[in-house]
């Protein structure tokens, strides 16, 4: 009993620190801020609506045209497309570099920061994505400028224009990201719906590409025929005509290169839509600049959930890479291929096996966490959890399709009851993990107590009849007790290292499950399709529609993996 109280005592103690912190910070009066929220002006309604309106028809033409582009039967290249996106990528440019040179020149331009938005390892898997983006083009204005003798110098100008438009988002991002911006609001929203919708149409593009790579042509055989990622790619999406031949030894060089890097500009496109979104919704708001700024990253005491994860990664990219060297290589060999599918299979169970356990350890702990629950209205937070189950709906459709195609079909072979395993504990771990990250985002971080900010009065005495209880004699009897800095260190010590193991179990737990994701977002966004090369679903639900569910899926459950390692990363750091 007296474990669990000073258990209590310390999530109490935890809660109120972070209370006496709310209260703190708002209690000097300040007559120019009204309230702790969104001010809106009654003209600033229409500007709301208006980007609102903005985006949306930018969506709805962009996907018109992606969509159009796709097939070859309709007369819109991708050429058509990409002006439409050197036209957006231009005018987002123009807004974000007078944004930034007014922010500079107008005095008080930005005076309130969101301390949650914009965390710093967000930015900085901006800035790695960025770079990694740029250098895709690179590779794509190399290989382009051997086919302009033979087709259109817009491919060549688009890489160019996204490249500096690349270049100047990523700045903008980071040095903005916080700002809760107060004057021009209306152009402002409708300057970051454009930015918002740019991104989402960058994006869907280069979904629509990489769902190509793996288009099922079934005219090559009479039975179904997938073509590998790469062969299709280069022959059908980068150039179009079949007789425009490149002007110099290197561009298969760098179409390869290049399609090694188009997942990374995915995610760029998809983590500046979501820090585009929130500044516009701090549009307006009025908040200080609070935010968990005592909170440092660091592995003391977590061992376990790193090394089990990274030996987990290790293990999973191995696989897979056998597993693409199979595929590639040994597709038309049914005994080989199938092996391959199998080792696939078993590899994604243990690990989705794994993470469902350590999942469940962790949503134990929170059981018997007494930390409170955050009750402040933020947006960052309320967009991590939207896109998290937006994202999930993803891996869960694809997961209850097959499902439902196994038990269909009495899941005969190996491999159909391993495909079938695989998809209950697909949607099993998705389930929890979802409870945990969300449960997690929503509690108040570990506060830990400084010893330095205890003082002690040495001229106060406590009350003789404590005094007697504790020393066991009378006041008179002996001096008064001197409070030292070992005195305080000692129980307090012992304190803090009885309630350490909640704190450690969950960062181990943060930990592997951040590494089981990373390894579930490199398989399929660097082309592991074992939904393709285990036919059983195209053959129950028609070739088109299995495609087309697994295309429109399996986007959002490549992101869904990457926005899980970032809130886990949230979630390590305030556990």
């Amino acid at each position: 009993m007296m474990a669990k109280d000073k258990e209590i005592a310390e999530a109490h103690l935890s809660n109120n620190i972070n209370v006496q912190s709310q209260v703190e910070g708002t209690c000097e009066p300040d007559l120019n801020i009204p309230s702790i929220g969104v001010v809106r002006e009654p003209g600033q309604y229409w500007g709301w609506m208006l980007s609102g309106v903005i985006c949306l028809n930018i969506l709805i033409l962009g996907c018109a045209l992606v969509s159009s582009s796709a097939f070859s039967d309709v007369n819109i290249s991708s050429s058509d497309l990409q002006m439409f996106l050197i036209i957006l990528l231009l005018l987002t440019s123009i807004w974000m570099v007078y944004y930034v040179i007014y922010t500079a020149r107008k005095e008080n331009a930005v005076m309130y920061k969101d301390g949650h938005a914009g965390p710093v390892w967000l930015r900085g898997g901006l800035v790695v994505f960025g770079l990694l983006s740029i250098i895709m083009d690179i590779f794509k204005i190399a290989s382009y400028v051997g086919y302009l003798h033979c087709d259109s110098a817009v491919k060549v100008v688009f890489p160019v224009v996204q490249l500096a438009f690349v270049v100047l988002q990523t700045y903008f991002l980071w040095i903005h990201a916080k700002d809760c911006v107060q004057i021009q609001r209306n152009i402002t929203c409708c300057g970051l719906m454009l930015t918002l919708s740019t991104n989402l149409v960058v994006w869907m593009t280069a979904v629509t590409e990489e769902s190509l790579h793996q288009r099922t042509v079934s005219q090559y055989s009479s039975n179904i025929t997938n073509l590998t990622g790469r062969s299709l790619y280069t022959s059908e999406v980068a150039y179009g005509a079949d007789n425009c031949k490149c002007s110099h030894t290197s561009c298969s060089i760098f179409k390869d290169a290049y399609y090694y890097l188009y997942p990374f500009n995915i995610e760029y496109s998809l983590f500046a839509s979501a820090m585009s979104y929130i500044m516009w919704k701090n549009v307006g708001r009025v908040t200080e600049e609070r935010s968990h700024s005592n909170i440092k990253f660091h592995l003391n005491d977590v061992y376990l959930g790193p090394v089990a994860g990274v030996l987990l990664v290790v293990a999973g990219l191995a696989t897979f890479i056998v597993y693409e060297m199979e595929m590639v290589n040994n597709y038309s060999d049914h005994d080989r291929r199938d092996k391959a599918v199998m080792m696939h299979f078993i590899v994604n169970i243990v690990i989705v096996t794994l993470m469902s356990v350590s999942t469940v350890i962790g949503c134990t702990i929170y059981k018997v966490d007494h930390r409170e629950r955050v009750s402040e209205k933020n947006p960052t937070r309320s967009l991590d959890v939207g896109l998290l189950v937006g994202a999930s709906l993803g891996q869960f459709i694809i997961s209850y399709f097959s499902i439902v195609a196994m038990a269909s079909t009495g899941a005969k072979g190996y491999l159909n009851r391993l495909n079938l395993a695989w998809a209950v504990l697909m949607v099993s771990q998705l389930g929890l993990q979802n409870f945990f990250i969300i449960e997690g985002l929503h509690r108040e971080p570990f506060h830990e107590v400084h010893l330095a900010t205890v003082v002690v009065n040495p001229y106060v005495l406590p009350p003789s009849k404590e005094l007697s209880i504790l020393g066991g004699s009378d006041m008179d009897s002996k001096p008064s007790p001197v409070l030292t800095a070992d005195s305080l260190h000692g129980p307090t010590a012992e304190h803090r290292q009885k309630l350490l193991w909640k704190r450690r179990v969950l960062k181990e737990v943060c930990a592997f499950l951040l590494l089981g994701n990373v390894i579930l977002w490199i398989m399929p966004a660097f082309g592991a399709r074992p939904q393709f090369d285990h036919d059983t679903e195209a053959n129950f639900y028609n070739v088109n529609m299995w495609t087309a569910i697994v295309n429109i899926g399996l986007p959002f459950g490549i992101f869904y993996r990457m926005h899980s390692v970032a809130s886990l990363f949230e979630v390590f750091l305030t556990s």
